[in-house]
């Protein structure tokens, strides 16, 4: 007894204490102007204790009224026997209070905290949501939930051996931490105005989905990431009509919903990679913006004849005619000229063949050609970007290379957490790899590219 008092003691206490829960608030995530993209909405957690329910059918059918729910559901946990029993969570402090009021003897109401959204639906595949007890679930959420989700407190209780709380004595109470605070990349303003440049896409092409990223190539911050259909983050079990038609289940149409395609996805990058082929082709010096070339609309390549978007041609162009006017056979030919095995070694340098590593879960990775199975064809559709695969982010993060000076910058959202309490700020740094190409390709790059938007196919 004497040795092992404090053993014996905490044992002890162990049995006489019940503990009920204070939730931690969550941390808050902002945007870059602090502008808050996810918060927390004061509610109460309603539980019953068994031996202390002095009037079980009036706790019943109150309750049951109040907590609009099943009778039965209710009695069923009212009359189990255990030592505390949550009848439900998130209750909005309206109907608590009135619980409150009630006086009900056995019944607790504990205060609670639920995430809120805002702008409902904004960067929903980028924010993600938590789930009901406050845990991150998919998104920015679930990546930082260590940071975020803080540590719960307590309200320790003396108990008798029957479970009644023993008038007289004190509940000790063991406050909770709040999570801390994060801020991100994200412009919530101009995240709203990639969405509607996205939703007018999507009406005029009928299309299924838009995904629009709008990213710093300096240092990879992403200030928009649209992916349309978005979902609302405070309903976010209930179905958008985008995804209720499909011959699935509950589960797996939820899971479409939530799914991040632009970091989950690869695709075929079409015309855009073509930026690609251009880099490689100016590092090896294979071409000048001064070279000229012919198109008539058409490239035979073997048995192939490879047509290009303009199916009368180009005529006569040089190489940076030839990229403003995003000419396949131009393309073909940088292409054949670099060849397969060098074209392959500047994937690698401009970091086609692994993630990002942005800090968001799910990321995929790319789906290349082996170098044994590249013939002449391969080689020319590869070089406007069809034939392979990338995701959305490794194109952004190459194409950053490609003008920034060759830098390989990681993409990200996270840019400091905030301790709520001490103030205490910490920033987040990020992996950069300097090579990928020569400031000399990179300056020419940026020259050609400018042209393209100013005078070429990328004026509007």
């Amino acid at each position: 007894m004497v040795a092992k008092a404090d053993y014996y003691g905490q044992k002890a206490k162990d049995v006489q204490q019940r503990e009920r829960a204070i939730k931690a608030k969550r941390g808050v995530i902002y945007d870059r102007n602090g502008e808050i993209l996810a918060g927390n909405k004061p509610v109460s957690t309603i539980s019953v204790i068994h031996n202390q329910i002095k009037e079980p059918e009036k706790v019943i059918a109150r309750l049951s009224e109040l907590l609009d729910l099943d009778e039965q559901e209710v009695r069923k946990r009212v009359e189990k026997v255990s030592s505390i029993e949550r009848i439900k969570a998130n209750v909005p402090k309206e109907t608590s209070d009135k619980i409150r009021e009630e006086n009900l003897a056995g019944v607790m109401v504990d205060e609670d905290y639920k995430r809120y959204y805002p702008y409902d639906t904004l960067a929903s595949r980028v924010i993600g949501f938590t789930g009901a007890d406050n845990q991150g679930i998919i998104g920015l959420e679930v990546s930082y939930d260590d940071i975020l989700q803080g540590q719960n407190g307590a309200i320790l209780t003396m108990t008798t051996a029957r479970g009644l709380e023993i008038d007289g004595k004190a509940e000790e109470r063991r406050e909770p931490v709040a999570g801390q605070n994060l801020y991100t990349s994200i412009d919530s303003n101009l995240q709203q105005f990639a969405t509607q440049a996205a939703e007018k896409v999507r009406e005029a092409k009928n299309a299924a989905g838009v995904r629009v990223i709008m990213m710093n190539p300096q240092n990879g911050e992403i200030y928009a990431l649209v992916s349309l259909p978005e979902y609302d983050l405070n309903e976010p079990f209930v179905l958008t009509k985008a995804y209720e038609a499909e011959g699935k289940n509950q589960n797996d149409k939820l899971n479409d919903m939530w799914r991040n395609p632009v970091i989950s996805d690869s695709y075929e990058p079409g015309s855009t990679f073509k930026i690609i082929t251009a880099t490689a082709a100016l590092e090896e010096r294979k071409v000048t913006l001064q070279d000229s070339f012919f198109c008539p609309g058409f490239k035979i390549v073997e048995d192939r004849k490879i047509r290009c978007h303009k199916t009368q041609g180009h005529g006569s162009e040089t190489f940076k005619q030839g990229v403003m006017n995003s000419c396949n056979p131009v393309f073909m030919e940088i292409g054949a000229r670099v060849g397969a095995k060098d074209m392959l070694r500047y994937y690698h340098k401009l970091g086609l063949y692994e993630r990002t590593g942005v800090d968001l879960p799910g990321e995929a990775n790319s789906i290349m050609h082996k170098l044994d199975k590249i013939g002449a064809v391969e080689l020319a559709t590869m070089s406007f970007g069809q034939s392979i695969q990338i995701t959305p982010l490794q194109l952004m993060r190459a194409v950053s290379a490609g003008i920034n000076g060759g830098r390989l910058v990681t993409p990200h959202f996270a840019l400091e957490k905030k301790n709520p309490v001490t103030k205490e700020i910490t920033e987040y740094e990020y992996k950069e790899k300097a090579g990928a190409v020569s400031k000399e390709t990179s300056q020419t790059l940026r020259e050609v590219l400018e042209a393209v938007v100013a005078e070429g196919t990328g004026k509007n």
